[in-house]
């Protein structure tokens, strides 16, 4: 199963702009970016060292930021191609798992936990 680059990002890109208006006026100082594989910090997130990371949220989460804080680099969500592409069966399964992603790792941006996720 195989997905180019180009066409992994535009996925990742439609994703987004699926979002109800309101939530992209939310989003501030915030990136989506696709790596190929996790770093070994991020693999470190894993509970399960066995299983694949597909995403991470890299930053301050909006509800914990305070107005004392100093200017922050972007926070970044990153969707890793290598894990997702492994895991899917066809381009549709892929498809459906970049979106899941994005809005997961949105979800942490938010300040959500993976138990306060529907998913």
């Amino acid at each position: 199963m195989d997905l180019s680059q180009r066409e992994f990002e535009r996925i990742a890109d439609e994703a987004l702009e699926s979002l109800p208006p309101h939530f992209i006026k939310l989003m501030e100082n915030v990136v989506i970016v696709v790596e190929e594989e996790p770093n070994e910090g991020d693999l470190a997130a894993l509970s399960d060292p066995r299983s694949e990371l597909l995403g991470i949220y890299r930053g301050v989460p909006r509800p914990l930021r305070t107005h004392d804080m100093l200017p922050l680099l972007p926070d970044q969500i990153a969707i890793f191609r290598g894990p997702i592409l492994r895991t899917s069966r066809n381009a549709q399964a892929a498809q459906r798992q970049i979106r899941e992603t994005v809005l997961h790792e949105l979800g942490h941006y938010f300040g959500l936990s993976d138990g306060e996720m529907i998913y």
